[in-house]
């Protein structure tokens, strides 16, 4: 199995504990509702929304992809860390085992926000990954991102 990583970082004028509450707390209802033509439903099969916790993500009609099993890894509110891997689903491409997402939120001095972004794709064998493949999926990050602070800015008192 290989590993290729790669970490991103988006800047943000919306205050770090807003943002994180919206894009990683509420996502599962609000990415749907303001992004539906990217993701359709969300839904808990197994677990409370904590660690361990396996979701059905479904794709939009927007979509090359119809689902994927998500699993919730790790998630600190204090700390403003998320974790989750993709670990079933046509979005692996039957050339990935898996792919893990390491989410931080941190405040920046001016009151907005940094999101970081350490995403790691783990291959089948000796399987590889396009640098388009890597860069189509930072695009939908960063699309879904910057979504979640357009409706933040619209609705200033959502959160």
């Amino acid at each position: 199995m290989g590993i290729i990583s790669f970490e991103m970082e988006i800047t943000s004028p919306i205050p770090a504990a807003k943002m994180f509450k919206a894009f990683v707390l509420d996502a599962d209802s609000l990415i749907p509702k303001i992004l539906p033509q990217a993701i359709k439903s969300v839904e808990i099969l197994e677990g409370d929304g904590g660690v361990g916790t396996i979701k059905l993500i479904t794709f939009g009609e927007g979509s090359q992809f119809k689902s994927v099993k998500h699993r919730v890894d790790a998630l600190d509110k204090d700390n403003m860390t998320y974790s989750y891997s993709i670990i079933e689903g046509d979005a692996l491409m039957d050339i990935l085992e898996s792919i893990s997402y390491h989410i931080k939120v941190e405040g920046l001095a001016d009151g907005g926000s940094v999101c970081k972004n350490r995403s790691i794709y783990h291959t089948k064998g000796d399987a590889k990954i396009t640098e388009e493949e890597i860069k189509a999926g930072k695009e939908k990050a960063m699309g879904m991102f910057k979504a979640v602070e357009a409706y933040l800015l619209a609705n200033p008192d959502a959160y």
